[in-house]
């Protein structure tokens, strides 16, 4: 599938169309911010477009989740004050925001490729290059003439750059960058570190704010960055390995269950959380699928001896 071009103007539009929308919202709007969205909108054509595409996205899907949902759709509101259609539009901008938010409105307007909690889908970019997302992972595009960019906004992915030395091709995942040198390698963006493992040829990673500003990253070497300690540590690692995840498996040895969950929650539709954080920082090894929910909440239960609840769309591991 090609990829979707996204300038750097359109995204910046996009995310102004976001804003403009949660503002139009809010039932106190002053006259002067009304002003300013119209000139906003008579700026340039493709704001009211992009506001349009917007206002969908929010107007029709946050109103089906808000409608599927019993507990909100059972909601009647009966304020006691002449303050009744002040009071209900607020409920409903915070419904609607809620929803927006939930059903990841503001990522989906920076993103061009999505993949939802039950997908790994592979696309092809435009110069030929392959990338597979992991669950719930997500990248922007952007190619010019002098350079391909891929920011990874949330999540992992795997790429297989199609040879080009004349034009760089670079993953951005928040203060760290990798640029390739002829290869094929994974970037994970996580909560606590961002992890580079390369297959194939070299990467070169580069860092703002660490204890060193760049290293090349080899092929069989995994790079983690611990945005805490500032610092990376480069492996030996089995790239079958490393990158079971795109079988829906995670190979660990001796890693925090933290770490664990995170990745199961990529694939999971509700939220698992650890209730105390030492448990969280519990060691775990073994081959888990982290694709099947159940199965992978019945390896901890049997490994860790962890008491698992379910609250609905919520799983809370506890000891």
């Amino acid at each position: 599938m090609p990829a979707k071009r996204a300038t750097d103007a359109q995204k910046k539009r996009n995310r102004e169309a976001a804003d403009w929308i949660l503002r139009n919202g809010d039932p106190s709007q002053s006259p002067a911010e009304k002003a300013r969205f119209e000139d906003w909108l008579d700026r340039d054509p493709e704001n009211c477009r992009t506001y349009s595409s917007a206002e969908r996205l929010l107007g029709g899907d946050a109103r089906k989740a808000i409608q599927s949902d019993p507990a909100l759709a059972d909601i009647r509101v009966r304020p006691r004050s002449v303050a009744k259609p002040i009071t209900t539009a607020v409920l409903v901008v915070m419904l609607a925001t809620g929803a927006f938010f939930a059903l990841d409105g503001p990522l989906r307007l920076q993103a061009d490729m999505i993949a939802g909690a039950s997908e790994m889908p592979v696309f092809t970019l435009e110069d030929g290059s392959e990338v597979q997302l992991n669950a719930s992972s997500a990248i922007a595009v952007d190619f010019t003439d002098k350079r391909r960019t891929i920011r990874l906004l949330r999540g992992q992915a795997f790429f297989q750059v199609a040879h080009a030395p004349e034009w760089p091709f670079t993953v951005v995942a928040g203060s760290s960058s990798v640029t390739a040198l002829g290869t094929a390698f994974d970037v994970r963006y996580g909560d606590a570190d961002t992890g580079v493992t390369v297959t194939e040829n070299a990467v070169q990673m580069e860092f703002e704010g660490g204890k060193a500003s760049a290293i090349r990253v080899s092929q069989g070497e995994q790079a983690v960055y611990d945005y805490a300690k500032k610092d990376t540590i480069v492996s030996k690692v089995d790239g079958l390995v490393s990158l079971a995840w795109r079988r829906g498996q995670i190979a660990v040895d001796n890693v925090q269950l933290s770490h664990v969950v995170e990745e199961m929650n990529r694939h999971f539709e509700g939220h698992i959380v650890i209730l105390d954080q030492l448990l969280a920082e519990r060691r775990v090894s073994g081959t888990i699928r982290v694709a099947a929910t159940d199965d992978a909440l019945a390896f901890l239960t049997n490994v860790l001896g962890v008491k698992v609840t379910r609250l609905g769309p919520l799983v809370v591991i506890r000891r």
